[in-house]
């Protein structure tokens, strides 16, 4: 589908900035005690391979860490698409059953049959206004797609 085709678009506000500053943070200590390894004696020799381990596993580890920030949700006639930090699911409105913010949860979800859900991390608590905004406008389009679905969940 094209991004034409898409009602409602949302990302996470607040939690890639964090997760930026983290990522950056990891990739640039290990680099750092990569870098620092050979500067005095411990009585361990490292090589240059040593350090260059330190540093490749510090990227790896903030490579892992910015997949946190991918987080997607898009919604129109197809359905709801949902992109978490490793999958893509294409969720047919035909599945939905509700869409909720259960209270004390981090992240939203779509509710589907047999009590089986899949979360939206792209709509978090952390976003507050944002959140309650994103939700209200996801329910309008379930509102408009699954009018057979009358009221939503007392927990969102």
């Amino acid at each position: 589908m094209s991004s034409d085709e898409w009602e409602l678009e949302v990302r996470p506000h607040l939690t890639p900035y964090f997760v930026y500053a983290t990522a950056f943070l990891i990739a640039a200590a290990h680099i750092g005690v990569g870098f620092l390894l050979k500067v005095g004696s411990s009585g361990v020799v490292f090589r240059t391979a040593d350090q260059v381990g330190i540093a490749l596993v510090g990227i790896t580890i903030a490579a892992v860490t910015l997949l946190l920030a991918r987080p997607r949700l898009r919604a129109g006639a197809a359905g709801i698409a949902v992109r978490n930090a490793l999958a893509y699911k294409l969720i047919p409105w035909s599945e939905v059953v509700d869409v909720s913010f259960p209270v004390g949860a981090r992240w939203a979800r779509v509710d589907l049959p047999d009590d089986e859900y899949t979360a939206i991390m792209a709509i978090q608590a952390v976003d507050k206004d944002r959140a309650v905004q994103a939700m209200d406008r996801l329910r309008a389009l379930m509102d408009r797609y699954r009018p057979d679905l009358n009221s939503h969940s007392a927990s969102s």
